[in-house]
């Protein structure tokens, strides 16, 4: 019989099952302490400012008085869309660079983690 759990050339299944479930449960603690961090980005020259949580969640948007004219008001939607999709972007870049450590560059981790 092979070593390793009975595979040729010595390749453990248990072994990477155990490694799997350990990777699972660092990125749902991971993905946890994410929920408690934010980021925050702008638009309109800090006119239109958002909170995004770790978890990709909006927490907090804040509009300048001096942003909110009624004849500009397709202005302020574009402006807050930019904030809010910076805002998304920080907290993406976020939530990678904790998981990443994780998945050692496995991009998203395995499916269904």
């Amino acid at each position: 019989m092979a070593r390793g759990g009975g595979m040729p050339g010595g390749f453990d299944m248990n072994s990477l099952m155990k490694q799997a479930q350990e990777m699972q449960t660092q990125m749902l603690e991971a993905q946890e302490k994410l929920k408690d961090e934010t980021v925050q980005a702008s638009a309109g020259g800090g006119m239109v400012k958002v909170t995004m949580g770790g978890d990709l969640s909006l927490r907090e948007i804040t509009i300048d008085p001096e942003a909110i004219d009624p004849e500009e008001a397709e202005m302020l939607a574009e402006m807050v869309q930019a904030a809010v999709n910076e805002g998304l972007r920080a907290a993406q870049k976020l939530a990678e660079s904790k998981m990443g450590g994780i998945t050692g560059g496995l991009g998203g981790g395995l499916p269904g983690m």
